[in-house]
């Protein structure tokens, strides 16, 4: 069952919903499997540490194209799988391979996590692949989540360390400013939870106990020549 798109841009992240209901998300869904790709490694550690059992429900925040959605449902044989994002181009690519894959158990939503209507306690299991840095409100945001989780469910996020330690965002700048010196790059953004302090405060505040981290070190693939890593 497909559920009807909202209209996001009324939410508490209109900035990211135009964007990513728009030119990003446009451009996700059309290089979704190289997108899939470049994450790979990053995709089977969170797999591993979410450790989807076969009756758990799960909740898959800012899914993208589907593809940690559609692995939690194919570990949940008997649950299920909501996947939720801002981005309806994503979701109708996300939709499309799920059903060429034959999953019954998924669905995808599009919806602002910080302020949708979760059913109270409907979720055993949520999850968020690089989709969980960008909330106005991160407190609201992850309580939000919270309030969806059965009292005891896990929250499991990958989350972008800093920027220094993330070549893929420093090489190009670097590269171009050359011998000048480098302005300081934007605040927040996917590097928003790359602090372990400011993250576990956050996830507190929002009533989540237990909080912990692990390290990832893995690399990042743009595709199979420089041309298509360009236009990624």
């Amino acid at each position: 069952d497909m559920a009807e798109p909202q209209d996001v841009r009324a939410g508490a992240n209109a900035e990211q919903a135009a964007e990513w209901d728009g030119p990003a998300g446009a451009h996700r869904a059309r290089h979704a499997a190289v997108f899939d790709a470049e994450a790979r490694p990053h995709n089977e550690r969170l797999r591993a540490a979410a450790a989807i059992a076969p009756r758990d429900h799960v909740l898959d925040v800012g899914c993208g194209t589907g593809q940690s959605t559609r692995d939690a449902a194919r570990a949940a044989t008997e649950g299920s799988a909501l996947g939720i994002d801002l981005s309806a181009q994503m979701l109708e690519h996300a939709r499309r391979v799920s059903r060429e894959e034959g999953l019954r158990n998924v669905s995808f939503e599009q919806a602002d996590a910080q302020v949708h209507r979760f059913p109270a306690a409907g979720f055993d299991v949520a999850i968020s692949r690089f989709g969980s840095m960008f909330f106005a409100d991160p407190v609201a945001a992850f309580g939000n989540i919270g309030r969806a989780l059965r009292p005891g469910g896990r929250l499991v996020l990958m989350v972008w360390q800093a920027r220094e330690r993330n070549e893929w965002a420093t090489a190009i700048r670097e590269a171009i400013a050359g011998d000048m010196a480098l302005p300081p790059p934007p605040a927040g953004g996917p590097f928003s939870l790359a602090d372990q302090a400011v993250a576990a405060g956050i996830l507190t505040a929002a009533g989540f106990t237990g909080v912990s981290f692990t390290d990832v070190h893995e690399p990042v693939y743009y595709g199979p020549d420089a041309a298509v890593a360009l236009d990624v």
